[in-house]
């Protein structure tokens, strides 16, 4: 097989078979929620994020992220010189501890024995031959106010310890199918690839677990037009070509010139991440010399 058929073969989605599977886990956990009396007075939504939500996950990333939101407590920061918004502190029942708790029991009720309250941040519900593994974040409302007066949303996620993190999944899902339309559909396609390639090497013990957000976010970061080349031989060499270049040195001391996040709300690289530059730069060489691309 060429390198070409084996690229061509890694752009397709998961099989029938396993979005079956991850679209009836993410049944049973929306009919848990809706279903648990324990949040009669509680405004809250449940959704999908992530690889499942923007149709970019492969069958060894099959997993469901599924976000339990609360709208009752909406957490807000500011921007240096905004104007603090005028806000009645919440004084209800919803602290973050209560919130998980009666997520965790809902999910318990639904799946008993199939729910795992160990992590530090999500509660995981385990696969089954009619479930893949999910992972069930519950959050808050989040709100990032501007110096120049408008706003961001967000969620706010705390951790067991009580740390807390924003995130916007949202926006992750609306930019990427923005960038899907403007690449004509090759950027979630190329976004399996690099994904699929991610878990061969692994599978060949040539390269260490790469997160599949962070694949994700450097395809994110890479311009329009690569994706728009003749072959996916050329499509991926391009990629991996601007990633590798793209990450050299230490990050910009200039906003500007950093790279952001697949949701363009946050910054990709800084001390709270999991991974670094030089992670980016190791993937990158590691693909380049898998697929055997010349030097």
């Amino acid at each position: 097989m060429t390198l070409e058929e084996t690229l061509q073969g890694w752009t397709g989605p998961s099989s029938p078979t396993e979005q079956e599977r991850q679209e009836r886990t993410e049944r049973m956990i929306k009919e848990a929620v809706s279903n648990h009396p324990g949040f009669g007075d509680c405004d809250l939504s449940v959704y999908t994020k992530g690889s499942y939500a923007n149709n970019t996950n492969v069958l060894s990333d099959s997993d469901v992220d599924v976000v339990v939101q609360c709208h009752n407590v909406r957490y807000w920061e500011c921007a240096p010189g905004a104007q603090a918004p005028t806000v009645t502190p919440y004084t209800g029942p919803w602290t973050p501890s209560k919130f998980r708790s009666e997520v965790a029991a809902a999910l318990k009720a639904k799946l008993p024995g199939d729910v795992d309250e160990s992590g530090s941040t999500a509660l995981t519900v385990k696969s089954s031959s009619a479930r893949v593994d999910a992972d069930v974040v519950p959050c808050f409302d989040y709100r990032y106010h501007f110096a120049s007066g408008g706003f961001r949303d967000g969620t706010k996620v705390f951790r067991k310890s009580g740390q807390a993190f924003v995130n916007y999944p949202t926006q992750q899902l609306d930019y990427g199918r923005q960038k899907n339309n403007r690449t004509n559909n090759y950027y979630k396609q190329a976004v399996r690839i690099l994904k699929r390639c991610e878990n061969a090497m692994v599978d060949k013990g040539k390269h260490r677990t790469v997160q599949s957000f962070f694949v994700e976010c450097l395809s994110y970061r890479c311009p329009d037009e690569i994706f728009g080349r003749a072959t996916w031989t050329d499509t991926v060499r391009g990629l991996l070509v601007h990633i590798w270049d793209g990450l050299q040195g230490p990050e910009p001391e200039e906003e500007a010139q950093r790279w952001l996040e697949a949701n363009d709300c946050k910054f990709l690289f800084h001390n709270s991440q999991p991974w670094s530059r030089a992670d980016g730069r190791d993937f990158a060489k590691a693909a380049w010399n898998y697929l055997g691309y010349a030097t």
